[in-house]
Formats: C-alpha cells, structure tokens, sequence
C-alpha cells in the first residue's frame, strides 16, 4: 500500500516574502504542495495567530525560535537553510553527490549571511526601531554594503558559477540545477527591487550570476509563480525594501 503524501505546512507573516520566499521557492520548482498557512484565514486556522501559536507549542517538544517554520507531520523545521535542504531532499533538487550536498549547504548559508547584511542595510540599529528612527545610520551603513560588500559576495558567487565546469553557467553546484540556485535568484531579485541602481551599476560584472537569475526565472514552474498572486509582491516591510534615499544617485 503506497505511503500518503505527507502534507506540508509552511508558517511564515503572510504580507511580506522575506526568508519565507526561499522556501516558496523550492516548493514550486519541485512541484510538491504545500499549504502557506499565514495566508489562510484566521477562521480557517491561519493568518497570524498560527504562527504565534506554533511558537507557543512545546506539546511537540523544543518549540521553533522564528518562522519560517516548516511542520510535517510531528516534525517541526525552523532556519531557512535548514527547511530549504529538508524541501529539497524531498522534491529532487539536491544536488547528487555528497561532497556536493555539502557545497550547497554552505552556499546557501552565505547566501543567508547576505541577506542579514542587506536586511541591516536599512535597520542597522535594531529591529524595533522604525526606519525613520535610524535613517541617519542607515544611511552611514548602505554606502559600504554597496561599495564593499555586494561586490565581494556577489562577485564570489560569480566565481563559483565560473569554476563549476559541469554547471557551464547555470548551476552553483553540479550539473544541474538544486535549492542554492533558487536562492541566489532570490537574493538577486531581492537587491535588484532595494538597490537596483547599485545592481544595475555591478551587472557587466556579474554576467553569470545575472544570467542563472534570468535562466530561474524562465524555468516553467517559477516563471508561472512568479506570475501568479502567491508571489507575494516586494514591499516597505520585509528583508529587501526600496528607499531610493540609499541608493546610488541618479
């Protein structure tokens, strides 16, 4: 008798993409369904009282620290690396080896500690600060993200893409594409909504990153998310936030 399907519940804010996108992400490449339970009516048991009840719950043992939280049955996932590899392992997009299993784990954590920097870029403060109340130091801290910092991350992840013969341009890792290229696509379209006359300026440079988020984007299944109302529009409230005050002038 063939297993059930098991059913997969993805808890994270319902307005915003933020770290919960990279894990849409994977679900739609892979085409395995999932329920986004923020997005559901509060009086269907979703919306924001889910998630905070999720938190709450230790009935299941160690209660997650933050969404994204993936449940699965009993199994409880948070960190967003960590929900991507499991989604992953689940919907064919990790890569085959072992070695390069583990080449992926740690491109995507960078990938993780880009999107810390580029979160910090407009809230270098704290996060119960408005925006508004540290605007002064945002603006001190963006120049350097943009000087620095995008150029060095960025540029490393053209790297790879260059010395990964088997990808020839299209995968960070092996021949084919896994998870950690879906959130490189991310992080690109991410910096390209908040700063995009600081990506535009440093794309000439970046010719593989650019055309692996290009090559993502048109893949049949991300093209028609993308297109659909469950890609959650960019805005002033999540990770990636467009204030053309920080950004390179005109």
């Amino acid at each position: 008798m063939a297993e059930a399907t098991p059913t997969f519940e993805l808890f994270y804010w319902p307005t915003i993409q933020g770290r919960g996108e990279f894990v849409r992400l994977v679900f739609e490449e892979a085409g395995l369904p999932y329920v986004d339970v923020g997005r559901r009516p509060e009086g269907e048991g979703g919306g924001r009282a889910a998630i905070l009840k999720l938190l709450e719950d230790d009935l299941a043992g160690m209660p997650p620290f933050a969404p994204p939280v993936l449940r699965v049955g009993p199994l409880r996932l948070a960190q967003t690396a960590l929900i991507c590899r499991y989604v992953a392992g689940k919907g064919g997009l990790l890569p085959p080896g072992e070695d390069d299993r583990w080449r992926a784990d740690a491109l995507m954590l960078t990938v993780m500690d880009m999107v810390v920097e580029a979160h910090d870029t407009h809230h270098p403060i704290a996060k119960s600060l408005y925006y508004e109340e540290q605007q002064a130091e945002a603006l001190r801290r963006t120049p350097t993200f943009i000087a620095l910092r995008i150029p060095k991350l960025m540029g490393y992840f053209e790297r790879v893409l260059r010395t990964n013969a088997a990808g020839k341009g299209q995968a960070l890792v092996g021949g084919a594409l896994s998870y950690v290229d879906l959130a490189l696509f991310q992080l690109v379209a991410g910096l390209s909504y908040a700063l995009p006359r600081s990506m535009a300026a440093i794309a000439p440079r970046l010719p593989r990153v650019m055309a692996l988020h290009a090559a993502v984007a048109a893949r049949p299944r991300i093209a028609a998310y993308l297109a659909s109302p469950r890609r959650l529009p960019f805005n002033d409230h999540g990770i990636f936030r467009h204030y053309p005050e920080l950004d390179l002038p005109k």
